[in-house]
């Protein structure tokens, strides 16, 4: 029977660093988060974001633009957020209307204040293993590898889904601690090969928000398994992995809800911290 990598435990163990670090800094972080029309998700992880800050003594900034917001006039006002030297961190909720494609938008986002990590800039780092601001999620996912104490060199890690936001930074993540990285998509299920490869996997991790997609039979004894997943079902949030399969047979597993998401936000507040730290 697995044991459960639970989030939550990590993640106050990492808002203690946080506050220390921020004592040192001698400036509470101003963290801008800019929220354009109506979204329920959205504005439930706005509040959560907004009570992490104000735990950990960051000053929250909320900005609600109407939903008819052009890209231009989204992109005017992320400059002005670039200018303003009180603000440390900047981030733009997700989704955003249809007229806004976010790819565009994030690049007009300072890399210095860009506390998602998703700037080019930001990712160009990762590739030479000298990144201090992490996409929120892949950092978490490592956290959680970090604290099973399970060496990676050489480990046969299996990743499916290959998004901007987790797959692709997350493989190299993976790749800067030498493990033997395959990330696997739509293409790898088409082809009739997602099976063998979920099946060789020591450590998999799934982040495709599709709900029981990995059978929990198909994963290796003892394997790692990390799901980013979060889907609802019948009034339930599952992940994209048979939990009570899985379970059973491999030696660690993120929960869900309860694993990487009490993570995700504690990242996103570590990331402003860095920020503020490279803008002094």
């Amino acid at each position: 029977m697995a044991k459960l990598l639970e989030g939550k435990p990590l993640a106050e163990k990492i808002k203690e660093e946080i506050k220390a670090q921020i004592q040192a800094l001698g400036i509470k972080p101003v963290l801008a988060s800019v929220l354009v029309g109506e979204n329920a998700g959205a504005e439930a992880y706005v509040k959560s974001q907004s009570k992490a800050a104000e735990n950990l003594g960051i000053v929250y900034q909320f900005h609600k633009l109407d939903a008819a917001t052009t890209e231009v006039a989204l992109i005017e006002f992320i400059k002005k957020l670039n200018s303003d030297k009180n603000v440390n961190g900047i981030i733009i909720q997700m989704p955003l209307p249809a007229q806004i494609d976010y790819k565009k938008i994030s690049q007009f986002i300072s890399a210095e204040k860009d506390v998602e990590g998703m700037h080019p800039a930001n990712i160009g780092k990762i590739v030479f293993g000298k990144a201090k601001i992490l996409p929120c999620t892949p950092a978490a996912v490592m956290e959680l590898l970090n604290s099973t104490g399970v060496d990676l060199y050489g480990k046969e890690v299996v990743i499916v889904g290959h998004s901007e936001i987790v797959g692709k930074p997350l493989a190299l993540l993976l790749l800067e601690k030498f493990a033997t990285v395959t990330v696997a998509h739509i293409g790898t299920s088409k082809a009739g090969k997602l099976e063998e490869h979920i099946k060789k996997a020591e450590v998999l991790i799934v982040a495709v928000g599709k709900a029981g997609l990995i059978k929990g039979d198909l994963v290796k004894e003892g394997a790692i398994v990390i799901d980013v997943g979060i889907n609802r079902v019948d009034g339930k949030i599952v992940g994209d992995v048979e939990f009570e399969a899985a379970e059973k047979k491999a030696s660690y597993i993120t929960p869900v809800p309860g694993g990487v998401g009490p993570l995700t936000v504690t990242m996103l507040m570590r990331n402003l911290v860095e920020a503020a730290k490279l803008q002094k």
